[in-house]
């Protein structure tokens, strides 16, 4: 191939380009297979991916393009393996009876970092990958859209939803007085 770039020269762009990403793809990976091990597969394979396609990388966000690739491998392996999880619908009903059911000393004793975890858990996977795009990755609404394939006004929604939703959960989370 003409255009192909020579293989040293591709594989030093894209120690440059993509390899710096790994944190932020293995983020994505795990927030929406709920699975480390399993994330930990589809960087991989998200990466010999982005590594067989580099030659069509154009020089945009090389951010963007690599979280692309992982959230559609992602996507392929939910829907293989896992599709029920990756279509399930919110009910919000039955998320909070379940909250309700567990005792308050219990999540009393649990850190911030485990609830927060837990409360993104829950949430259904599209809302979930807007929120860990933009408050984990710190991407901008126009780099989300372009990462999920979705119109800029979905984004919002999306985020809108998710926070609203965490919102409403942490505010029935009991609380110690002092």
């Amino acid at each position: 191939m003409a255009n192909a770039l020579a293989e040293p020269a591709k594989t030093a762009l894209f120690k440059a380009e993509i390899v710096p990403h790994l944190r932020a793809a293995y983020n994505l990976a795990r927030w929406l297979v709920h699975n480390p091990d399993d994330a930990e597969d589809m960087v991989q394979e998200s990466y010999l991916r982005a590594y067989k396609y580099f030659d069509g990388f154009r020089g945009m966000n090389s951010l963007a393009w690599l979280l692309i690739i992982v959230r559609t491998t992602c996507y392929t392996w939910l829907h293989r393996n896992r599709f029920q999880e990756a279509s399930t619908v919110f009910d919000e009903d039955l998320q909070s009876r379940v909250i309700e059911m567990i005792n308050p000393e219990t999540l009393m004793l649990k850190g911030a970092d485990d609830m927060l975890r837990q409360l993104l858990e829950e949430l259904p996977v599209e809302f979930r990958e807007a929120l860990v795009l933009r408050e984990l990755e710190g991407m901008s609404y126009k780099q989300i859209a372009e990462v999920a394939g979705i119109p800029l006004g979905t984004v919002m929604s999306r985020l809108a939803q998710a926070r609203r939703h965490l919102q409403r959960r942490l505010s029935n989370v009991p609380t110690k007085e002092y």
